[in-house]
């Protein structure tokens, strides 16, 4: 069955490469359209594979594809969306969404399965979705813009408006009876820049904004920026991202795979409905991280900002990882020491110690998104292609590989290691 986790991930990392390459080309809404879509179609589908294994694990690729978009787009919607400063609620909630309906949806599907079975847990993905997707046809418009770049703020900087000002006066004040010289007619960019601030295009008509598509938002080829990600491995800025988000949540991954292994086996002998509430912790450790980096990223931003003589540097939603390594240490390495001994510690500290790990996943993943979209917004969508890519690709390892290495090396070996 892990194998059906796996695909799915692969599914998710191939996907979100050539998906993201389209939406700087064309935008984000027909890929959000698409996505759900396809997780309609694949949840129903998968659901009516009976015993066909082979078909569901076909269907769960597939499921993997419809949710590439939300994975690698959301992120990026919200750089588009907000300013600096309103960012890291919303980044923090849109990574509570993702995360912790991940964690709760276990919950659920074990009750679910043990009542009415199994192909239900995907037939109700399939009715939510399809109930979620008039509202995303009517109330999720496109957030990709062509704008002029004196209003990408947060991508060029400061201007400089001083020089053209100061040339002024002092013409001013060494000719003052000069008559204008032809070359005066010609515009700056300095008059073009407030030319372009003052110039608002026609707001487009509510019926034109529901449609996939309403023109490019680049000039660039589709293939040259589906290649453009891969030389991002080696800027420090994406690869250090691509490592906090990735490796914690790929953890994570390796210990939802082993989770069914320890409790379903002796000594505890646990059914499906008790697996699937020990997602319990998750859910709680992914609501305190929404907490914690809610309350943390735009209130620690403003201090440092004010402690910098008012200069706001991205590098100030570095300090995420300081609990993030905290937590997501603490509960590696106690999810080791006592799912290797439930006899004696139970079920509970396993459990806790899981939710520790993914409280520090979840600030990991805020921290490392609110850098990317603050330092690097020019290539933001790119970058989340790294992050989409590698943590997909690593989860989808750990999960091919996850339950005989548990079962070689040991529980808490291996965590100890990881830890």
């Amino acid at each position: 069955m892990a194998l059906l986790t796996a695909y799915h991930l692969a599914g998710v990392g191939v996907a979100g490469f050539l998906f993201v390459a389209s939406a700087r080309v064309w935008g984000k809404r027909h890929l959000y359209l698409l996505g759900t879509l396809l997780i309609i179609i694949s949840s129903a589908w998968g659901g009516a594979s009976g015993t066909n294994y082979k078909s569901l694990l076909w269907a769960r690729v597939i499921q993997g594809v419809g949710l590439a978009p939300f994975e690698a787009l959301v992120n990026a919607s919200v750089g588009d969306l907000y300013f600096v400063h309103e960012r890291g609620i919303r980044m923090a909630l849109s990574n509570l969404a993702l995360f912790g309906g991940a964690f709760f949806t276990p919950v659920l599907v074990g009750k679910i399965t043990h009542s009415i079975g199994w192909p239900w847990s995907f037939y109700l993905i399939s009715i939510f979705c399809g109930v979620m997707l008039p509202f995303i046809v009517f109330f999720c418009p496109e957030t990709a813009y062509r704008r002029d770049a004196t209003f990408n703020t947060d991508i060029t900087g400061e201007r400089r408006h001083s020089m053209p000002l100061q040339d002024s006066a002092q013409t001013t004040k060494t000719e003052p009876h000069s008559d204008p010289s032809p070359s005066s007619s010609i515009p700056t960019s300095f008059d073009q820049e407030n030319k372009a601030r003052n110039t608002t295009p026609a707001k487009a008509p509510y019926l034109q904004t529901l449609s996939p598509f309403n023109g490019r938002k680049t000039s660039e080829s589709f293939f040259k920026l589906l290649l453009r990600p891969l030389p991002l491995f080696a800027h420090p800025a994406i690869l250090w991202a691509t490592l906090i988000q990735g490796t914690m949540i790929g953890w994570t991954v390796m210990i939802g795979v082993v989770l069914a292994a320890i409790f379903l086996a002796p000594p505890l002998w646990f059914d499906e409905v008790k697996t699937g509430y020990m997602y319990t912790g998750p859910f709680i450790g992914a609501i305190l991280g929404f907490v914690v980096a809610g309350l943390l990223a735009d209130w620690s931003a403003k201090w440092m900002t004010r402690h910098n003589r008012g200069v706001y540097e991205p590098e100030f939603r570095i300090i995420l990882v300081i609990p993030q390594l905290i937590f997501g240490c603490a509960g590696l390495y106690g999810f080791g020491i006592t799912a290797n001994n439930v006899t004696k510690y139970g079920w509970f500290w396993p459990d806790f110690f899981f939710s520790l790990e993914v409280l520090g996943m979840v600030l990991g993943a805020v921290a490392s998104a609110l850098y990317i979209v603050d330092a690097h917004r020019e290539i933001a969508v790119e970058a989340f292609t790294c992050l989409l890519i590698f943590k997909n690709i690593f989860s989808f390892g750990l999960a091919w590989q996850a339950y005989p290495w548990i079962v070689d090396g040991g529980i808490a070996k291996i965590f100890n290691v990881i830890a």
